[in-house]
């Protein structure tokens, strides 16, 4: 085991919005470095623990929030106009800009969780990672959820999204549990591309009109749970299709295999489910 250090770091996009991030250092020779991609509204604390595991096993890793989310919000929610287009176009690259300076010359790769692997295709310098491991990374579509989940999922995102930003300026995502409050524009595209085919595709040619989704041809595996309601198999194999070059693998995880109670969309990451940790390493050390 390597010991490490961890220092916070303010990252500066493009268009001059600063991001607060976090760098996790080992002390000895690096074996590659690692940008975590967090979900939607989740702060990059969630992260720390799986990311000094990470920084243990010798691998650098930054974690960040997203403009608009946590330690990255900067004045009233209300007022900021944070997207998940600017996410994957702005923030990602200028978090991914300071991993490499901080860790040259290395092997680069992508831990998305959610929203963290499905917007990679947007990152402009994304043909640099070496390898992406994606967690609960699914196009999130509505109508191929199970009943139950689909009644649950189709109240939060056309229900509630749009009565909360009518109401507040924003959304209280947190109500539901679902991280952290969102802002406006936020919440309104997760709506809309959770509501068609291949979630970000909803966006080809309207919003987005650069991207590298049918350019990255890097090995990925995508993991998912068997208790995940949202990132269901067919949900990942929708995410999957809108990379036509992507070298796939899939992998689902069941909780009873490992002796936990849950996994479901965000657990992976907690410290007691280190057991499955060993499947980001394994990959890791492969790539």
């Amino acid at each position: 085991m390597f010991t490490h250090t961890s220092a916070e770091a303010n990252i500066i996009c493009t268009d001059n919005v600063t991001l607060k991030a976090t760098i996790y250092t080992p002390i000895n020779d690096i074996k590659g470095a690692i940008l975590i991609g967090p979900a939607t509204g989740i702060k990059q604390q969630f992260y720390a623990n799986f990311a000094v595991f990470l920084a243990k096993n010798g691998y650098g890793v930054i974690t960040f929030d997203n403009r608009g989310i946590g330690e990255s919000l900067i004045g009233n929610i209300n007022e900021c106009d944070a997207s998940l287009q600017c996410w994957g176009e702005k923030d990602m690259p200028a978090v991914f800009e300071q991993l490499k300076k901080t860790f040259p010359k290395t092997k680069y790769h992508l831990i998305g969780h959610s929203a963290g692997g499905q917007l990679v295709g947007l990152m402009h310098n994304a043909m640099e990672f070496t390898s992406i491991f994606n967690f609960a990374c699914s196009s999130g579509q509505l109508k191929n959820m199970k009943k139950m989940s689909l009644i649950k999922a189709h109240f939060f995102m056309n229900c509630f999204i749009p009565l909360s930003n009518f109401l507040f300026g924003h959304t209280k995502s947190q109500w539901f549990g679902m991280g952290e409050k969102l802002p406006k524009a936020a919440a309104e595209q997760w709506r809309t591309w959770c509501n068609g085919e291949g979630y970000v595709k909803v966006a080809f040619g309207k919003t987005v009109h650069k991207h590298l989704y049918h350019e990255l041809s890097i090995p990925s595996l995508w993991v998912n749970a068997v208790d995940d309601e949202i990132a269901i198999d067919e949900n990942v194999l929708d995410m999957i299709s809108v990379f036509s070059k992507l070298e796939t693998e899939t992998l689902t995880l069941s909780a009873e295999d490992y002796g936990l109670n849950e996994i479901g969309h965000m657990k992976f990451f907690s410290r007691k489910s280190e057991i499955l940790w060993g499947h980001a390493l394994n990959w890791l050390e492969k790539h």
